[in-house]
């Protein structure tokens, strides 16, 4: 799971896999903005066909926080 959410958001953010660290926030390690943020949870959604709320991931969220989010809803 994590390894799909890296995927995706080093392709949407253009960015290498090894710089998306499991335990490091999007905001913190890459610096990612608001905007990207946003990008980032459509993204994802278009990827695992499953409802995300932005405040949720934007919250410092982790790669770890990221996929467990979408591994729970999946589970549903």
């Amino acid at each position: 799971m994590k390894n799909k959410v890296k995927e995706v958001l080093a392709n949407l953010l253009k960015v290498k896999i090894e710089e998306l660290k499991d335990d490091v926030s999007l905001q913190n390690s890459i610096g990612v903005d608001s905007t990207e943020m946003v990008e980032s949870v459509i993204a994802l959604e278009k990827s695992f066909g499953v409802k995300l709320n932005i405040k949720e991931i934007t919250k410092n969220s982790t790669i770890s926080d990221i996929a467990n989010n979408i591994q729970s809803k999946l589970a549903k």
